[in-house]
C-alpha cells in the first residue's frame, strides 16, 4: 500500500470512482477513504476481497487444527470412534456396519 496513492477523502472518491476503481484493479490494493481527515472506509476490488475471504477461512481452519493438535497433546480428546460411537448410543443411532 502506498499512502499517497491509496488514502483519499470519500469527496475525491465520489468525484473520481471510476479512476480510483481502475487503479484498484490494476494495484489489487484497497483505497482507505477519510471522512474529515480520519479514515472512515476501506474499498477493495471483488477479486481481492475474495482473496482476501479465502485467506481468512484458511488461517481459521489452521487454526482449529492447531487447537486440535493442542488438545490432543494434553489427552482432552477422544479418538473419533469413541465419539461417535458414544454420540450414537446417546442418540438411539443405530450403528452401520
Amino acid at each position: 500500500m502506498k499512502l499517497t496513492r491509496d488514502i483519499h477523502s470519500l469527496s475525491t472518491f465520489k468525484r473520481d470512482t471510476a479512476k480510483l476503481v481502475r487503479q484498484m484493479k490494476k494495484t489489487k490494493e484497497p483505497v482507505i477513504l477519510t471522512v474529515n481527515g480520519k479514515a472512515e472506509l476501506v474499498v477493495q476490488d471483488a477479486e481481492s476481497y475474495q482473496k482476501l475471504l479465502e485467506a481468512k477461512d484458511r488461517i481459521e481452519a489452521i487454526e482449529g487444527i492447531r487447537r486440535g493438535l493442542e488438545s490432543m497433546k494434553r489427552q482432552r480428546g477422544k479418538p473419533a470412534e469413541v465419539f461417535f460411537n458414544e454420540f450414537f448410543a446417546e442418540k438411539g443411532i443405530p450403528e452401520r456396519e
